[in-house]
């Protein structure tokens, strides 16, 4: 039994891999859909992009681990191999290009409009790139990763752990679901559009129209009594 440890061990650490990956890539398909829409569609954009992140936490864990295991030498992940060596080399590119996508966004949502400028041509940028090699990774790895996915929800793996794995994932949702709630009145007073030499305005809050709109009634209200009481003043 404690020759199957091992073995159990990069099973169940390629099933979370796995299904965490196909929870990512529903994501990413619905805010692949906000996309080409991102500014009427601005607040399911930002929702998703917070709801992505502990999820892709969870999946940058599972591979970070197997990949430590595999290059400190422990016999179980070496016997299991390597990717192959083009997917080896774009590994690293999809997690530096997943980091600045997420990152260069929530920069841009909390900076507001005053670092929409190269922020906003960061973010632009580095999608671009991460759709390119993010194609080739799930090209790769989809049937999979799907095949692995599907085996612990239904529990015809057999693999020990999976509550702890499905769990996991779960509680990732549930933690970005959270995350993008608390941050929702970023994306709900968002605003992306044209602000002076061309940069996006971003997070302008509603509390400062309301000011402002409260400042023009209150300015609008004393223009339209002030002949009413000199006209009172004249009558008398």
């Amino acid at each position: 039994m404690a020759g199957m440890q091992p073995s159990s061990a990069t099973a169940g650490n390629a099933r979370l891999t796995g299904l965490t990956g196909i929870v990512l890539l529903v994501l990413l398909a619905v805010q692949g859909v906000t996309v080409p829409s991102v500014r009427s569609m601005l607040t399911l954009h930002v929702f998703v992009g917070f709801l992505l992140i502990p999820p892709v936490l969870v999946k940058m864990g599972s591979t970070g681990y197997r990949a430590f295991r595999y290059y400190t030498g422990d016999p179980a992940y070496r016997s299991v191999g390597p990717p192959q060596p083009a997917l080896r080399v774009l590994a690293p590119l999809v997690v530096l290009l997943t980091i600045i996508v997420l990152a260069s966004g929530v920069a841009l949502v909390a900076g507001g409009h005053r670092r929409g400028g190269w922020i906003l041509t960061v973010h632009k940028v580095s999608f671009v790139l991460w759709f390119g090699v993010m194609t080739v990774h799930v090209l790769a790895y989809v049937w999979r990763a799907a095949g692995l996915a599907w085996g612990d929800v239904t529990g015809r793996a057999g693999v020990l752990g999976r509550t702890t794995r499905l769990a996991l994932v779960a509680g990732s949702l549930v933690a970005g679901v959270a995350l993008a709630a608390a941050t929702i009145g970023w994306a709900r007073y968002a605003r992306v559009g044209r602000d002076g030499g061309g940069q996006a305005a971003v997070g302008r809050p509603a509390a400062s129209h309301a000011a402002k709109a409260s400042q023009r009634s209150a300015k609008g209200h004393q223009s339209h009594s002030a002949p009413v009481r000199a006209g009172k003043s004249h009558a008398s």
